[in-house]
């Protein structure tokens, strides 16, 4: 395998951390081009000592300043740039083979589609792109040549368990989702839950706004939307299963009643190294899954009632056109608006339910209305919290 140049779009989040663990553990294979992150410059400024890129970029002048101070006299010291363009830049720094794009929320959108553009392969962990535009990047991806490779553990599951495999053989798609810490709560008890609780996940370290959508259930419905898209499925033939031991990622049935998954200990090193070497695979040091001592796999259907969530995802994903983009974005709000202590769990759902029902879909879709969708759904759900 040659050696692959990489830019990682959020190399400060979980998802960028995690590459930058496989990166160091293959550097005969990878070698980091650019980084681009947001606010965390102190994080950012370790990454640039130990991976040396040339390229890299923060949210504003300001964070640029600061970074530019705790770098000090680096030598090389990499170009730092700042905002849309700067994350534009690398996306698209033309020595770069893959780009991993992580950034968090609708953000990563606009930097994921010049990369695309620029005819970059895609590590996708940015599930929000394909949320939101799934229509346009898949075109884009057509149309340049440019292969999608998912990093979401699920996605990867299901990516792996269609190899080999004729599409038109495809029965279902069998989603798992861990159910996060609420999973056997009840409705009552839900409603006086902390961001504190919220946040401690069972099984994943990830970052804080996937955490609560993972809590909520927001997480699988928007990994609903992302497999339609990926992998040319309708949402009808999707189904999430609770699975609390987060072992088996994701499962794809067949016409002739195969069942087949892929399983694994819950760290996404393992779906990150799959997507960065394809179609190859990485000896990455993990510990082994043991099945026959781990004795129990269950699995359990979701409760729409409680967790209203993805059934608010199912029906935007019916919707379509810009109805996607106005749940992404509300949510994105009404998660913020929590982890702020401005609303309470069970409201996440209602704003995003009420912002939902206002909305009136484009009769065209492309970037401009899906811009022009997301921008009203924050201020719909904006003025929604402030009021609660």
């Amino acid at each position: 395998m040659a050696k692959k140049v990489l830019s990682i779009l959020g190399s400060t989040g979980s998802i960028g951390v995690s590459t930058l663990e496989v990166v160091a553990q293959f550097p005969h294979l990878f070698r980091i081009a650019a980084l681009a992150a947001g606010r965390n410059t102190n994080l950012l400024a370790e990454q640039i000592k130990a991976f040396r890129p040339r390229l890299v970029c923060v949210l504003n002048q300001a964070l640029a300043d600061e970074l530019e101070r705790l770098l000090g006299p680096i030598d090389p010291k990499p170009v730092i740039v700042h905002g849309d363009d700067g994350y534009r830049r690398v996306a698209t720094l033309p020595e770069v083979d893959m780009v991993v794009s992580s950034m968090v929320g609708a953000a990563g959108l606009l930097p994921t589609i010049a990369a695309i553009e620029a005819g970059k392969h895609i590590a996708l962990a940015n599930k929000e792109a394909l949320v939101v535009a799934g229509e346009i990047v898949m075109e884009l991806a057509v149309q340049n040549g440019v292969r999608i490779l998912p990093v979401d553990s699920e996605h990867s599951a299901i990516f792996q368990s269609l190899q080999g495999n004729h599409r038109k053989s495809l029965k279902r798609v069998l989603l798992t989702a861990s159910g996060g810490p609420f999973f056997q709560k009840t409705k009552a008890e839900l409603a006086t839950v902390t961001p504190q609780a919220a946040l401690k996940h069972p099984n994943w370290s990830m970052g804080k706004k996937i955490t609560i959508d993972s809590a909520t259930l927001m997480n699988k419905g928007l990994e609903v939307i992302e497999a339609q898209w990926l992998f040319g499925v309708p949402a009808q033939q999707i189904d999430v299963h609770i699975h609390p031991e987060s072992i088996v990622h994701s499962m794809v049935e067949y016409i002739d009643g195969s069942v087949i998954a892929q399983l694994g200990i819950p760290d996404m090193k393992i779906p990150i190294a799959y997507a960065l070497a394809y179609p190859e695979r990485l000896p990455v040091k993990n510990p082994p899954l043991d099945l026959f001592q781990l004795q129990n796999l269950s699995f359990y259907p979701p409760d729409m009632d409680k967790f209203p969530c993805l059934r608010l995802a199912y029906e935007a994903c019916g919707k379509g056109s810009t109805m996607p983009a106005v749940l992404n974005a509300a949510n994105e709000v009404a998660v913020t608006a929590f982890l702020d202590g401005g609303i309470g769990f069970l409201d996440i759902a209602q704003v995003i339910e009420t912002v939902m029902n206002k909305h009136h879909i484009a009769n065209k879709l492309d970037l401009p209305a899906i811009v022009a969708a997301d921008r009203w759904a924050r201020e719909e759900a904006g003025l929604l919290v402030d009021h609660k």
